[in-house]
């Protein structure tokens, strides 16, 4: 394995070394204008790619109300996720003949219909209960699901031919859904408290509120994001080394890029290494974010709902967890920002993933033995290190590819990150061995 990671080190120097005459060529990314803006975007993109589902499991607390034998956050979660891993598996595999372009507007258009129809749902059925309403918003979050997969793998596989700043601008984004979400919950929860039918109410703005970001990120994404100079820049580089995702953002930005045929644009496909080496090569990181999610979802959101017992804080204790989980988890994704704090180390990334799974029992004599106080301590800490080590993984894996080689990359470490959402999401279920409660 230590002779692998050297051999893969002195390919990353060779194809930096081949990037860098490209660049020449083109421009330098540091002389065109639109770097921070582009961040800004990115963030935003990032938001709209889990504010849905976020949206989903920040009302669990209306829907425990509607459907209190159903187990909505397990139940969703569970649902959700095989339509989010199979998508992303196919995809993955065809990836390199995907329409990037394409692929992200078709995921962001499913997520603003989805989130919508959630609203529609509600108010056609007046907010009833039943199984029947439960097994329409099931079909709505497999939507979700199928969005997920085509908007995350597809944005990660994109931004991992752009530089690293643009990639955690996207994963900061991704945490600030669940941050948004969940301090519009508490808003609206303390507004409409006290109202006649007030929690429906506050439901219904805050999807309202979600769909419209959902909007917001179909117009940035076709209209202003592949127009950026810096993003042209990164663009016509990886188009250069062979890319053909992105030929369709290239057109929207106004630049024709030429089919290769015959000699030249063969021999840049027989330099591309395949998925299978790829991921042989980077193994370490693909199980480093599978192993991540598998913790964090066996506690987030299901164990947080139904396992914690019953506190001062009432109704509002789990909308507290979910919240610290929340804003610890996209504070936590700015530390890497400052280099010296940021693990570089493929081992050291290793024992931190590792080193979680003590959560596991912490969790649990805490939910037997141990104060609100503490719990809420444990929930930040757990998002705090979801976040930092997630940034951490997809920042470094792609570095020192070529941009054919970055996109197929970051297709499988979503594969990988997915797989560890289901995961943890069908583990979440053994923390109900031994309860009273009746299936």
């Amino acid at each position: 394995m230590r002779s692998l990671f050297s051999n893969s080190r002195n390919y990353h120097h060779l194809t930096e070394e081949a990037a860098m005459t490209t660049a020449d060529s083109i421009g330098s990314p540091t002389r065109l204008q639109g770097k921070l803006f582009a961040m800004v975007v990115c963030f935003i993109l990032g938001l709209g790619s889990l504010v849905a589902w976020n949206s989903m499991l920040t009302i669990s607390d209306y829907y425990y109300k509607l459907f209190p034998k159903y187990h909505p956050a397990r139940v969703l979660t569970l649902v959700y996720q095989p339509f989010a891993l199979g998508t992303i598996a196919i995809l993955a595999h065809t990836e390199a003949k995907s329409d990037t372009r394409q692929r992200n507007m078709t995921g962001y258009i499913m997520f603003f219909i989805s989130t919508l129809a959630l609203l529609v749902l509600d108010l056609a059925t007046s907010g009833k209960g039943g199984i029947g309403n439960y097994i329409g918003i099931c079909v709505i979050v497999a939507a979700f699901g199928v969005a997920d997969a085509h908007v995350e793998g597809g944005m990660v596989g994109d931004l991992s031919l752009m530089c690293p700043d643009f990639m955690q601008s996207f994963l900061a984004g991704l945490a600030a859904s669940g941050a948004l979400t969940s301090a519009l919950r508490l808003i609206t929860k303390a507004a409409f408290e006290k109202s006649a039918n007030g929690l429906r109410k506050g439901v219904m703005l805050f999807l309202a509120i979600s769909t419209f970001f959902e909007f917001l990120c179909i117009f940035l994404y076709a209209y202003i994001f592949p127009k950026l100079p810096i993003v042209k820049y990164y663009r016509t580089k990886a188009a250069s080394e062979g890319s053909k995702t992105v030929s369709a953002d290239l057109a929207a930005a106004g630049i024709q890029t030429e089919v290769s045929k015959g000699g030249e644009g063969d021999d840049k496909q027989q330099q591309i290494l395949s998925k299978k080496q790829l991921l042989f090569q980077n193994i370490d990181y693909a199980l480093d974010l599978y192993l991540i999610y598998v913790l964090t979802l066996s506690i987030f959101p299901g164990f947080l709902y139904e396992n914690t017992g019953t506190h001062q804080l009432g109704s509002w204790y789990a909308l507290v967890l979910i919240a610290m989980y929340n804003v610890w988890d996209l504070i936590s994704r700015y530390i890497p920002v400052v280099e010296c704090l940021k693990i570089k180390s493929r081992k050291g990334l290793m024992l931190a993933v590792l080193s979680r799974f003590l959560l596991i029992p912490a969790f649990y004599f805490t939910a037997k033995y141990g104060s609100q106080g503490w719990m809420i301590a444990l929930v930040s800490f757990l998002g705090l290190t979801n976040g930092y080590l997630t940034v951490c993984v997809l920042t470094e894996a792609p570095k020192g590819y070529k941009g054919p080689e970055q996109n197929a990359l970051g297709n499988l470490m979503v594969l990988f990150l997915l797989g560890g959402i289901f995961s943890g999401v069908a583990l979440d279920w053994l923390w109900l061995i031994g309860s009273h409660e009746q299936f």
